[in-house]
């Protein structure tokens, strides 16, 4: 019980975030109706209260010597994080925006949509655009996926295997990689969560505070999203927190779930956007390449993973295992949901991936 108690901050502080992104998806619903998609943010919402939910148990031990990495994580994601987050936007009201009237005007939701409504005029142009926006998206989105894997690698094979850091700690080197990943992904949750906040004040009139978001961001987010993305809680903040639910799952299979999510998603995107001409269903912008493309790269990229950190498992058990994996990713591909594939992909996908790795 000693890990529900240091760990209820945590859970507080997702929960009561997730309440407040409700009451702002009720107003851009009643502001934008069109543009914003109320679903979406239901599901969001659920992942944020979820990821609240299921923080202390993955904390749930019986070794003592995880306590102190239990309060170190507590304190990163619930002092350090918003501290850091209160830092900068402090510094841009004191030392920027306050210094600088115009700047409210140059940081302007209106004067930064008017980036999106600039559309080129030869189809040529506007189709290389796209394609430079989706790879900047993909981009984004792979970062944290790598990350995890690279977090893993770190802590089971060179903290532990090679530096046996662990014996002292009294932890292996699993248990290391766990804390890590989990204090950097909710951390970094509350940096994006904390972005749509500032961002989405436009539909406050009297409590805007959209200039309040630094220059380098605002172009980060002109190169990764889309006119749509304006009125939705923003992609990577959805996708890491849909990594949460399968962080249960054995390591090979959730590596090869986000992987599937980023670049087998990434891959069908840019290929169909470069390559392709047949348009399935044709009022939609996805291509048979870009299907068969994503289908392929996801079975690829599912085969490493299960390869690497399940030396368990046969390669007949991996082809299945990646290859269920890669059919589940192309059937919500070409379903084409109006729900988000950032939820749908990395969480469907594992589900089908561990069903099948417990049932080998």
């Amino acid at each position: 019980m000693v890990y529900d108690i240091i760990s209820l901050p945590v859970t507080i502080l997702f929960i009561v975030g997730g309440l407040g992104l409700f009451y702002y998806a009720i107003k851009l619903n009643d502001s934008h109706p069109k543009e914003h998609n109320f679903s979406n943010s239901i599901l969001t919402l659920t992942l944020w209260i979820t990821a609240g939910l299921l923080y202390p148990l993955f904390f749930s031990t019986n070794n003592p010597s995880l306590s102190l990495f239990l309060v170190l994580s507590v304190f990163f994601i619930c002092i350090f994080t918003p501290s850091l987050i209160i830092l900068i936007l402090y510094y841009q009201y004191q030392f920027v925006v306050k210094k600088n009237p115009n700047m409210k005007v140059k940081r302007n939701f209106n004067t930064f949509l008017k980036h999106f409504d600039k559309e080129p005029e030869e189809t040529n142009t506007s189709r290389s655009q796209k394609l430079k926006t989706e790879m900047h998206r993909k981009a984004l989105h792979l970062f944290p996926a790598g990350v995890i894997i690279f977090i893993w690698i770190f802590g089971v094979y060179i903290w532990d295997n090679l530096w046996n850091a662990g014996v002292a700690l009294g932890i292996t080197g699993r248990e290391f990689s766990r804390f890590l990943i989990l204090t950097v992904g909710y951390s970094g949750i509350l940096v994006f969560g904390a972005l749509d906040y500032i961002r989405l004040s436009f539909i406050f009139e009297n409590h805007n505070l959209f200039h309040l978001i630094p220059d380098n961001v605002l172009n980060l987010l002109s190169k990764t999203m889309k006119r749509k993305d304006n009125f939705e809680f923003i992609r990577p903040t959805v996708l890491i927190l849909s990594f949460v639910p399968i962080f249960f799952f054995p390591f090979g299979v959730f590596a090869a779930a986000i992987l599937i999510a980023t670049i087998g998603d990434g891959a069908a995107s840019i290929f169909g956007l470069r390559f392709g001409k047949i348009y399935f269903p044709k009022s939609s912008e996805k291509t048979i390449i870009g299907y068969f493309a994503g289908f392929f790269t996801s079975f690829m990229v599912s085969i490493i993973p299960l390869m690497l950190f399940e030396s368990i498992l046969e390669t007949t058990e991996i082809l299945i295992i990646a290859g269920g994996g890669a059919l589940m990713f192309f059937v919500i591909d070409i379903s084409n949901l109006k729900i988000d594939d950032n939820i749908l992909n990395p969480i469907l996908c594992a589900l089908i991936m561990g069903f099948l790795y417990f049932q080998l």
